[in-house]
């Protein structure tokens, strides 16, 4: 399994595939990207003398300047640099900072690997990696080497377990606190049912569902001119599409498994004390037929377009079901080529109630009346997380509903009071590494596969900490 990832990353460089344009040629050279910085480096202080946190950017697609919004949004921060070796990105990502009225950060660009000088000639509290995820980690060793004291990465944070343990390892070594930007754990909803599970509500957790149920098949070939083909654009993916078909639409090509994990367990993660308490231990995974991509291709470009003849690895639908150590399981879906409404088809259930997102109800043994179904909203209302209700007017306008405000804030407040990053490297690890488990379950006709402990047995003591 492990040989066929790495022949795919080298296919994936020689596609030069990429928002930013980047690709690996193998995992080696995701762990040794720099070598361990200067004692000359870690003294210098330049650039902090107005007292803000210096920010670096590596990748500067529109995920970036999301981010670059509520990092400008959220006082006493700057943007030092950004990173990318395509300009188009680069130059909008210019053009949107300098509506901040704030002053151009250094630009980096050229090579494929340019991000390691941007990190070995600047000064950062914080780097944000919003890069394709076959760069995520390599990104993430090189921030961590060179002294970056907080990483954050997009998800997922990792591809492969060998990968996982990159994380964990350089960050234990180095003392970075690497944080996976899992904005779903911010939203309201979640964190409100976070709220109820903490105050046992629910009784003892027994069960839960997840996963990433959302139509991406313009996604995957997007020409830039047209966000759905239906529109009026082309069928594009590879080097000379736009944005994530660039590179997402390969990993459907090549691999078979729940590529993209993270939204919906991070925040069932959280409600089962994940890494604190308790730990995923074991997990099993099938995947149906692949036929979404291809008849997408065929229904809108016809049976004679370029595309039809392209074979995609990728099940339509992937369902993991996963043990917790603490006896729960956890049912995980991943469903992104089919025709559909978009859903996390999140469900908490407990030995005393339940949360299902799909209808949006809450039932609770002794409050809720006989087996009566109660509006979510209500209960949500009640148990609001502080964060929602103190940053309520400032999230309004932010992205993703405004959980992006809430999650970088929350960030934020771990850097400037030099805490433990709300989802560390454990948790990256964790949830990311259901993408390899899986991956290695459906190629063995659904067998258990053992979940490794990331935490190296340290989960048995550590405590809840997330949004506290």
């Amino acid at each position: 399994m492990e040989n066929t990832r790495r022949s795919f990353l080298k296919k994936v460089t020689a596609a030069g595939i990429g928002t930013a344009g980047l690709a690996l040629s193998n995992n080696a050279a995701a762990t040794t990207v720099v070598n361990e910085v200067s004692a000359e480096k870690k003294k210098k202080t330049a650039g902090k003398d107005d007292g803000k946190l210096r920010f670096g950017f590596i990748g500067t697609g529109s995920r970036c300047q999301e981010h670059i919004n509520n990092v400008l949004a959220i006082p006493g921060n700057k943007i030092v640099a950004i990173c990318d070796i395509q300009q188009g990105p680069l130059e909008s990502t210019l053009k949107h900072i300098a509506k901040f009225n704030v002053p151009a950060p250094k630009v980096y660009t050229g090579g494929e690997r340019e991000f390691e000088k941007m990190l070995n000639n600047e000064e950062f509290d914080c780097v944000i990696i919003a890069s394709p995820w076959e760069w995520h980690v390599p990104m993430s060793v090189a921030a961590m080497k060179a002294g970056v004291p907080y990483v954050g990465v997009e998800v997922s944070a990792a591809n492969t377990l060998e990968e996982c343990w990159d994380l964990v390892n350089v960050s234990e070594t180095t003392g970075s606190q690497l944080c996976i930007l899992e904005n779903v754990c911010y939203r309201r909803d979640c964190m409100a049912v976070l709220n109820i599970v903490r105050q046992g509500l629910f009784g003892e957790l027994l069960h839960a569902t997840c996963g990433y149920e959302h139509d991406l098949r313009d996604v995957k070939f997007n020409d830039g001119k047209h966000y759905t083909y239906q529109k009026g654009g082309e069928l594009r993916m590879g080097p000379t599409a736009y944005a994530e078909a660039q590179w997402r639409t390969n990993h459907s090509i090549h691999r078979n498994g729940d590529v993209y994990p993270t939204h919906g367990v991070g925040p069932v993660a959280n409600c089962l004390d994940i890494n604190r308490g308790n730990r995923f231990v074991a997990m099993s995974a099938m995947a149906t037929q692949s036929r979404g991509l291809h008849k997408y291709i065929i229904d809108n470009g016809g049976p004679n377009h370029p595309y039809a003849d392209v074979r995609f690895n990728l099940g339509d639908i992937v369902t993991s079901m996963i043990k917790c150590a603490n006896g729960q399981t956890v049912i995980v879906t991943h469903d992104t080529n089919s025709p559909r409404p978009y859903s996390l088809n999140f469900r908490v259930q407990g030995t005393q109630g339940i949360w299902m997102n799909n209808g949006n109800y809450i039932h609770v043994e002794g409050i809720s009346k006989n087996h009566h179904k109660d509006p979510a909203d209500d209960w949500f209302k009640k148990y609001d997380h502080k964060l929602w209700a103190t940053l309520e007017a400032q999230a309004k306008e932010a992205g993703h509903g405004g959980m992006d405000y809430i999650m970088m804030y929350d960030f934020i407040d771990a850097i400037k009071n030099k805490k433990p990053a709300p989802m560390d490297c454990y948790d990256a690890a964790a949830w990311s590494a259901i993408s390899a488990l899986s991956e290695m379950s459906i190629a063995r006709g659904g067998a258990l596969v053992d979940f490794p402990d990331f935490t190296r047995g340290k989960w048995i003591n550590r405590k809840a900490s997330f949004a506290l």
